[in-house]
């Protein structure tokens, strides 16, 4: 299993740029992504940015300069990446590693207008943490 679509490009390489701050992907189908560890943070799959549901959301703040401190493959299928500011949680699919790479403009301004709406900027320090049920 390569990926959890059987049309989605797979991984032919990944490295961490640990000093510019982005992962490259190159995909099957040709196409090389630099994906920057910011996006990849306040994009994270987790259920601790995402939230349970819709609407639940977490907007992440601060993390302009959030690196990559180890990164381990998940079966055949993603990898978990482990960040400077501790964030362990989110499962990169293969399938979303693409997305975040070849929707990365329409990311940065759907981010900034949630920056904008919510009154925070992009290196605001995150809100302490009140009393999260799923314990992260």
């Amino acid at each position: 299993m390569a990926g959890l679509n059987k049309d989605t490009p797979t991984p032919e390489s990944l490295t961490v740029h640990g000093q510019s701050r982005v992962l490259e992907v190159g995909f099957s189908d040709g196409k090389t992504f630099r994906i920057p560890f910011e996006l990849m943070r306040v994009y994270s799959p987790s259920a601790e940015v995402q939230g349970h549901g819709p609407g639940q959301e977490v907007l992440q703040t601060g993390k302009r300069e959030v690196t990559v401190v180890e990164i381990e493959p998940v079966g055949n299928y993603a990898v978990k990446p482990t960040f400077s500011d501790g964030h362990d949680s989110g499962l990169f699919t293969w399938e979303y590693l693409y997305f975040l790479g070849a929707q990365q403009t329409e990311l940065w301004a759907d981010y900034e207008q949630r920056l904008l709406a919510a009154g925070v900027g992009r290196d605001d320090p995150m809100p302490e943490k009140l009393g999260h049920s799923c314990g992260h």
